[in-house]
């Protein structure tokens, strides 16, 4: 089930104020930014870079994950390890907003989300 229109301008918000504080600067963004995308009940937080071998072709990096459970009503929060699976976060599994998916991507307290 895809996310409501409510939920999705909630996601989108917060998406650009955390994009506000944490993108790098306008001279490096087209060889690093961040991005979001949205699928079904999953919100990843994306790094774009030029393709190595075609420069011109832009790749998505997904770095972080968060799955709405509407059971619960909570945010469940996924990094990628080097082996390219999801895995929970263990130290803050779960989150009550989209906004503290963000404020805790943004902290990566054990440098799990950007390295």
């Amino acid at each position: 089930m895809a996310f409501t229109k409510e939920q999705t301008t909630e996601i989108e918000q917060a998406a650009a104020r955390f994009m506000d504080y944490n993108r790098p600067p306008m001279d490096v963004r087209d060889q690093l930014d961040l991005g979001y995308r949205i699928e079904n009940q999953d919100m990843y937080l994306v790094e774009v870079r030029p393709r190595w071998d075609k420069p011109e072709e832009k790749i998505e990096t997904p770095v972080a994950r968060t799955t709405f459970i509407k059971s619960i009503d909570l945010w469940k929060i996924y990094w990628m390890r080097g082996n390219l699976k999801w895995y929970h976060y263990e130290p803050v599994p779960f989150v009550k907003t989209i906004s503290g998916f963000f404020d805790l991507v943004a902290e990566d307290e054990l440098g799990c989300f950007f390295g």
